[in-house]
């Protein structure tokens, strides 16, 4: 096709206190007496929002392991786990930030599709719709409420399952969830969106669809992370529709060099998504000088400290895997760099570039 044909989320309901309506949201979508199963993050474990879920007959709650990012064995192991004591779901609640969500949407396609998440890592390799899913994101930023992919760790590589079966079938955006996340948390979960920004608007794929969400994202961004005052619900709802607009402005675009770095980094050292962007971008002056100097400013007018030196000692072979890792993602260096990309980003400047980390 000409034209790219993208699978967008099919439901999205928006306002302070809309997760008041997850309960007939849901209902339409219960499978007689199937479960729904809600995968929250650990985070809530023992607060209010726990009480809040509209459990019905053999519904249950499991906390999501995010100690690290999903991995295609967690994934695996859940979906595992899911069939063995219900046979069939109703479908499954994400309720967290960016990697609840993934392994939400990983473990509803894998309740219908055969052999291991691993095996469906890449682009449009999934063949079967999973279980009716829904996110509910409790940080902004990451876009994975509206993304086509759910980013995983396999054994070979750390690469999403890019397809049309992956979106949701709903969204509950809820400002009122996001309040009192943890500011370093909160940092580098909004420069995910951000850095989504300069990279689809300075991309070679950009075009006005993109362009209209990017750059209304990027306003956004600049509004809430440059803005005068203290955080509060102001700043709480236009992160959450920045994390959207983000998330849609990459949709018929690509994001770029700090994503496909950061995915050799999380690969090998399992940085956490975010914070690896932002280590990553730090050092991107010369691709994207604008929005490496607005970083800046942001990262000190925020008071975050970025890691440093974390890929000091790292051993050749471990070098190499990163870079395997990285120069994989081709979407992304051709967005960023043009079609001739490999000419201009050799292993030895990537190298080079994993050093300054």
């Amino acid at each position: 096709m000409k034209f790219r044909n993208f699978k967008m989320v099919s439901y999205v309901v928006y306002g302070r206190g809309s997760f008041n309506q997850l309960d007939e949201i849901l209902a339409p979508w219960r499978i007689g007496k199937s479960p729904m199963i809600f995968l929250v993050d650990p985070f809530f474990e023992n607060k209010p929002l726990i009480d809040r879920i509209p459990l019905r007959s053999s519904d249950k709650i499991l906390f999501a392991d995010v100690s690290h990012e999903p991995k295609t064995k967690q994934v695996d192991s859940l979906a595992d786990k899911l069939k063995q004591e219900f046979g069939t779901i109703s479908g499954i609640i994400g309720i967290g930030g960016g990697s609840v969500m993934d392994l939400a949407k990983a473990v509803s396609l894998m309740m219908n599709n055969p052999g291991s998440s691993a095996d469906y890592q890449g682009w449009d390799l999934v063949k079967f719709p999973g279980v009716y899913k829904a996110g509910i994101p409790t940080l902004s930023g990451t876009g994975a409420e509206v993304s086509r992919t759910t980013v995983l760790t396999g054994p070979t590589r750390k690469l999403g399952m890019n397809s049309d079966f992956t979106p949701f079938d709903q969204i509950v955006l809820d400002p009122e969830l996001t309040a009192n996340a943890p500011a370093n948390q909160r940092f580098y979960t909004g420069m995910d969106c951000y850095i989504h920004c300069i990279e689809s608007l300075t991309g070679t794929f950009l075009n006005e669809f993109s362009k209209s969400y990017g750059e209304k994202a990027l306003n956004l961004c600049q509004e809430v992370f440059l803005g005068e005052g203290v955080w509060g619900p102001e700043q709480d709802d236009k992160l959450m529709m920045a994390s959207y607009a983000g998330g849609m402005s990459i949709a018929y675009s690509q994001v770029g060099i700090a994503h496909a770095v950061s995915y050799g980094l999380g690969y090998l050292l399992g940085t956490r998504h975010g914070v690896g962007n932002c280590i990553v971008f730090d050092k991107l002056g010369e691709y994207y000088p604008d929005g490496v100097r607005e970083f800046k400013e942001m990262v000190k007018k925020n008071r975050i400290d970025i890691p440093k030196h974390i890929t000091k000692g790292l051993s050749d072979e471990q070098f190499d895997s990163m870079i395997n890792v990285s120069l994989g993602m081709k979407p992304l260096w051709e967005n960023a760099l043009g079609p001739d990309w490999e000419r201009i980003m050799t292993r030895e400047k990537l190298r080079a570039l994993y050093q300054q980390l």
